[in-house]
């Protein structure tokens, strides 16, 4: 079967913004994922989720400062990583076997947008959508 990927970019008019003579460029990638290849533990608990994402933000290279993960009663989860370069999020409907994510991150002393896509390349994996809409936001 053929992965349909459908991507869309949005940007501000330079993609940066000076403030005092450095550059501060942000990425937001945001995830719609359909028809959800992976394992149904993966969909339903936390445990994994939230594991993975840490592993993910340590892999990566980038900081959890703090995370938050809430099961929802005979559904899926909400998780949220917030990252010293901004933060993370996960939401799954196991019933329809879709997924929402949300990577952010700013550069304020280095440029962390390769990290940003890694981690959301990450993030495809390990939900491994049959169709997934992406956008990539440039930020300030």
């Amino acid at each position: 079967m053929k992965k349909e990927k459908i991507e869309e970019t949005y940007s501000g008019s330079d993609n940066q913004v000076l403030l005092g003579q450095k550059k501060i460029p942000g990425l937001h990638l945001i995830g719609d994922f359909y028809d959800c290849k992976c394992t149904t533990e993966i969909l339903w608990n936390i445990d994994p989720v939230r594991q993975k994402c840490l592993a993910f933000v340590e892999t990566v290279g980038l900081h959890a400062v703090g995370d938050k993960f809430h099961k929802f009663e005979g559904g899926g989860i909400t998780g949220m990583v917030v990252l010293a370069e901004s933060h993370m999020s996960v939401h799954t409907w196991p019933e329809r076997g879709y997924v929402s994510v949300d990577v952010y991150v700013c550069s304020y002393t280095v440029d962390n947008r390769p990290q940003g896509r890694e981690l959301y390349r990450l993030l495809v994996d390990l939900f491994k959508p049959g169709t997934e809409n992406t956008k990539f936001v440039e930020r300030m």
